[in-house]
C-alpha cells in the first residue's frame, strides 16, 4: 500500500456504495456515501447496463444492508460493542442509529489515514462512540489492536468483516474466526467469501470472472481464498461458531428487490451470518 492511500478494492466499494444511492431499486440507503468521496451527485456514474456489474453494484448494497439488519436484532438484545474489520470508507459509524453502540473500526494504518481526511474534507464528524483501531499485520495482530483499542472480551460482541476474506489466505481467514469464536462472551458475525468455482458457471461468466480476478491481481491485491460452503460450516462450527445464515448473492438481493435477480455472479459470492456459542442469532 501507498502511504497515506486506501485500498484499491475499499475505494471501488466506495464508489459503488454511492452509485447505488439513484438506484430505484435501492437496498441500503446511505446518505453518506457520496459525501465521503466528496461526490455531488451530478458527478455519479449513470447506473450500470450491464447486468453484471448491476448485480455486484448490489450484491455490495445488499451484503451491507443484511449486516445492518443482523446488527440492529443483537443490538435490541444487548449487544453494545462493534467491530468493523477492514472497515475502508464504509460509513455505518457515521450513521449509527443505535445508541450505546460502541464501534471500533479496524484497517491498516494507511486505509484509516486517508479514510480520517475523507471525512474530515467531507465535513462529516467523527462521533464519540468510534474508535480507530489501526493494525499493520506485519508488525502487530488483530488482538492487541482491539486490546489496545479498549475492546471488552467479557461483554457481547458483533463483528461485521465485508469485502476482505477473498484478498486473505486461508490460514488468515480461520485465524480471524477463531479469534471471534474466542469471544468468552455472546459473539455474532456477518462477513462474506467467495465460493469456490463451480462447475456449472457459464463460460460467459466463468471468463468475467477470471477478468477480474486479473484486473484486482495487477492492482496488487489478488483473490487468494475461496471455500465450498459446506467446508466453511464444518470449519465454523468446529471452532465454536454456529452458521445462521449463509446466502448466494442471488439469493442475498432478491429478499430486497422486488423482481426476478437473474443469475448474473462470476464471483460466487456469499454472505454467513453466525454465532459463538453463547450467542443467539
Amino acid at each position: 500500500m501507498e502511504s497515506g492511500r486506501p485500498s484499491r478494492t475499499a475505494l471501488r466499494a466506495a464508489h459503488s456504495r454511492a452509485r447505488h444511492q439513484s438506484d430505484p431499486r435501492r437496498i441500503l440507503a446511505d446518505p453518506l456515501a457520496p459525501r465521503i468521496l466528496c461526490l455531488d451527485a451530478g458527478d455519479l456514474p449513470p447506473l450500470p447496463d450491464d447486468p453484471v456489474d448491476l448485480f455486484s453494484m448490489r450484491f455490495l448494497a445488499a451484503r451491507s444492508r443484511f449486516a445492518e439488519d443482523a446488527l440492529a436484532a443483537a443490538v435490541a438484545s444487548g449487544t453494545r460493542q462493534l467491530v468493523v474489520l477492514g472497515a475502508g470508507l464504509d460509513t455505518f459509524a457515521y450513521r449509527n442509529p443505535h445508541a450505546g453502540l460502541r464501534v471500533f473500526e479496524v484497517d491498516h494504518p494507511a486505509t484509516q489515514e486517508w479514510k480520517r481526511q475523507q471525512l474530515a474534507a467531507a465535513g462529516i464528524g467523527v462521533p464519540p462512540s468510534v474508535t480507530f483501531a489501526p493494525v499493520d499485520f506485519e508488525r502487530g495482530t488483530l488482538a492487541g489492536a482491539l486490546a489496545a483499542a479498549g475492546l471488552d472480551r467479557a461483554r457481547p460482541v458483533f463483528f461485521l468483516w465485508l469485502g476482505v476474506t477473498l484478498y486473505l489466505t486461508r490460514d488468515a481467514v480461520l485465524g480471524t474466526l477463531r479469534f471471534m469464536a474466542g469471544h468468552s462472551a455472546p459473539v455474532q458475525a456477518v462477513f462474506d467469501y467467495c465460493c469456490d468455482t463451480p462447475p456449472t458457471l457459464s463460460p460467459e461468466l466463468r471468463a468475467v470472472r477470471e477478468a477480474a480476478a486479473e484486473m484486482v491481481a495487477e492492482l496488487g491485491e489478488p483473490w487468494l481464498t475461496s471455500f465450498a460452503p459446506e467446508d466453511l460450516a464444518d470449519e465454523l462450527r468446529a471452532m465454536g461458531l454456529e452458521p445462521a445464515e449463509d446466502l448466494a448473492g442471488r439469493e442475498l438481493i432478491a429478499r430486497y428487490v422486488d423482481e426476478p435477480v437473474p443469475d448474473t455472479d462470476p464471483v460466487g459470492g456469499r454472505v454467513m451470518h453466525c454465532a459463538g456459542s453463547h450467542g443467539t442469532p
